[in-house]
């Protein structure tokens, strides 16, 4: 049993490690990096690199990198051993604070979005002093920023930084409107709850699509999923008992707050659950929860599903992106509280971020799009893609009275002048949460139920904290040449959340009656990646990204083109992998079977002459005529698959894709699967769902 506080964060260089390995004077000024921004000296990062070498070779550390998130969407990391030769033939190990701070990879394999040429190769990688270096593999990992040769970030961590710094500067102007000058420094926190499957890795081998593409593109109804109810919360296999635990060591060791497991709805998902950290250090930790949950179950003889939607007909996988703010104070700024002139000040939070989603609705959908989660969001274990606001039953109550001018339900019974006493406590927990809903307030927070599993959230998190900072902007600029502070609060309350009105939905999501209904009130429903990405260059995204300093016009164009080429890129795996699988594994069983069967009928009439065969007969009409509709089906998808590769630009290939590609491959599916079940068990090409996913 391991000694957990002796455990937790072992492989960190947090900032216990560094107050006991640094002078004193040393840690103070980088202190003053952390918590203020400071730059750092180059006599103090000297000083840091050295403690940190020091440290890292007692952990068994024999290189280092720099540890950046490129517009891959996952991580990158290039090692450098520590040794230096020497001029009598040996080495030693030595660190600088020049390494520390700056790197220069190769960037010219990364996705730029055409933001410089090929010949361009020089990238630069800068520490972030706000995330902790850690050790993993006998190697000094550096949470490093990436840009290119001419300043252009290239990475998802330095809009993030950005986000965070303009939702900083609006808030704080915000607080001292409420006569806060202590605070010094607002941050945004998240708690990223991961979902995933497990299966057996030598049956996930034998599934080209799986390998590939991280879902099944065939795979017939089992004779049992998640009907049942049985796998949530139900008790843990062995298998799955011992991953668990080995993850949670291993996570425990890089000061990553994994607090829940448990079963999901279907069968062989799972969930695990972090406490709340600043959203700049959670990105980071989930970026590295997913390495190591892959990992972790390769020694276990398994293998983690992240995709978004790898088994048909049963739930997929989200991250719930848990998201509030707080200040260096420790305060809650979605906290309720309970006094009339904190709820004011929370009233006027909350507000922000209702006319933020309202009015962002695009950005938001854009910013957890992607080919797997367009195959989960609408679906019955995702919100839909329509974008809109959970508040629960009283906080609704309390808006609407507000914005009614009519008393609230409570035993004053008197309407509501924001900031006056008459203002009664708003309950902290009076809020359920709306498994329907994209954007669910739950207590004092709001949970982002739309990210997909293997989504960075950093770009989720850069818009939440964009377009908040925006909006606050708006407030405070507003508010702070009011005469009456009181008065013009309420008039700004009231005259947003009316205009506003519109987002906030407590109902089922996954009524179909929604979906008229959101379109009634004007709600956009972005259904796949181009609908929504159509949108992501209009003039009101780049207006409201570039005057936070988020991201520049040019940076956008190229994620407007990387994420439209990322899209059609898998795409054109998935298709190019079940043509393969059908021409080399299902046709071919198909083939082999019939073979058997019309052997046995032969066998049989030749001892027995008056047999009728019926049953043997039925089968193989059946059999062949599905296996010559699949074959029309398959040559149909590749001719789609060829028009759309050739129709033009990015976004017109991604179009072509939705509109003619994505049915094709609906289409031939579902005859493949039509032929599965009639395929004895010793002929069938790879496992099956029930293999998969009850074979633990």
């Amino acid at each position: 049993m391991p000694n957990v506080p002796e455990l937790f964060g072992s492989m960190v260089f947090n900032q216990k490690v560094m107050k006991e390995r640094l002078p004193k004077e040393t840690f103070k000024a980088l202190k003053k990096t952390l918590d203020d921004g400071e730059p750092l000296n180059l006599d103090v990062a000297n000083q840091v690199a050295h403690a940190m070498k020091e440290w890292a070779i007692e952990k068994g550390a024999t290189h280092f990198t720099h540890w950046f998130q490129p517009l891959t969407g996952i991580t990158a990391e290039k090692h450098d051993s520590f040794i230096t030769p020497q001029s009598d033939g040996t080495v030693i190990m030595s660190f600088s604070g020049k390494e520390l701070v700056k790197g220069e990879p190769d960037a010219s394999s990364f996705p730029s979005g055409g933001r410089r040429a090929t010949f361009e190769a020089r990238g630069y990688t800068v520490w972030d002093p706000t995330a902790y270096p850690f050790v993993k593999e006998h190697t000094l990992c550096i949470p490093t920023a990436f840009c290119s040769y001419t300043g252009e970030a290239l990475d998802k961590k330095t809009p993030l930084l950005r986000s965070m710094e303009a939702l900083n500067k609006q808030a704080l102007r915000i607080l001292k409107l409420f006569g806060n000058t202590s605070t010094t420094h607002v941050s945004t926190t998240v708690g990223p709850e991961q979902e995933y499957f497990i299966v057996d890795e030598k049956l996930y081998n034998q599934r080209k699509d799986l390998r590939m593409t991280g879902r099944t593109l065939f795979g017939a109804k089992p004779s049992k999923g998640q009907e049942m109810d049985d796998q949530y919360f139900a008790a843990l296999k062995p298998r799955i008992v011992a991953y668990m635990e080995d993850l949670n060591n291993t996570l425990w060791k890089y000061g990553i707050l994994s607090k829940t497991e448990h079963n999901e709805v279907a069968p062989a998902q799972h969930e695990m659950a972090p406490i709340f950290s600043t959203t700049n250090l959670s990105a980071d930790q989930n970026q590295l929860t997913m390495e190591v949950m892959k990992k972790v179950a390769r020694r276990h003889g398994l293998v983690c599903l992240l995709h978004e939607k790898p088994f048909a007909g049963l739930n997929g996988s989200g991250k719930h992106n848990n998201w509030s703010m707080s200040t260096n104070e420790g305060e809650n700024l979605l906290e309720p509280g309970d006094t009339p002139r904190k709820n004011a000040q929370f009233l006027l939070f909350l507000t922000a971020v209702i006319k933020a989603v309202d009015e962002n609705q695009d950005l938001l959908r854009i910013s957890v799009a992607s080919a797997g989660n367009d195959h989960r969001l609408g679906a019955n274990e995702a919100p839909p893609a329509i974008i809109s606001m959970y508040l629960g039953d009283e906080l609704e109550a309390v808006l609407k009275s507000i914005k009614d001018g009519t008393p609230y339900d409570d035993k004053s019974q008197q309407k509501m002048s924001i900031g006056a006493d008459v203002l009664p406590p708003i309950p902290k927990d009076s809020t359920d949460r709306n498994r329907t809903s994209p954007f669910a307030f739950t207590g004092n927070k709001f949970e982002f139920r739309s990210c997909g599993s293997s989504l960075s959230i950093s770009g989720p998190n850069t818009t939440l904290d964009a377009i908040v900072a925006y909006t606050l902007k708006q407030f405070a600029d507003e508010l702070e040449s009011a005469k009456d502070f009181d008065s013009a609060l309420n008039a700004l309350i009231k005259r947003e959340i009316t205009e506003h009105w519109k987002i906030v939905f407590n109902g089922n999501g996954y009524d179909s009656s929604w979906i008229a209904e959101a379109e009634k009130r004007g709600l956009l429903n972005l259904r796949t990646l181009p609908e929504a990405m159509e949108r992501y260059l209009d003039a009101k995204n780049i207006k409201l990204f570039t005057e936070m300093g988020v991201y520049t016009d040019v940076e956008m164009k190229s994620h407007f083109e990387i994420k439209l080429e990322k899209y059609t890129q898998i795409l054109n795996i998935e298709v190019e992998t079940m043509l393969e699988m059908i021409n080399k594994d299902i046709m071919p069983a198909a083939f082999k079977y019939m073979n058997a069967v019309s052997k046995t009928v032969i066998d049989l009439k030749s001892v027995v002459p008056s047999a009728k065969c019926a049953s043997e007969s039925a089968l193989l009409t059946k059999l062949s005529a599905l296996v010559d509709e699949l074959a029309v089906k398959a040559e149909d998808l590749s001719k789609k698959h060829i028009s759309a590769k050739q129709a033009g630009d990015c976004m017109a290939v991604a179009k072509e894709y939705v509109s003619s590609v994505i049915p094709a491959m609906a289409e031939t599916r579902a005859v493949a699967d039509e032929i599965e079940p009639l395929i004895g068990e010793d002929y069938k090409p790879f496992p099956s769902y029930e293999d998969l996913l009850f074979r633990i």
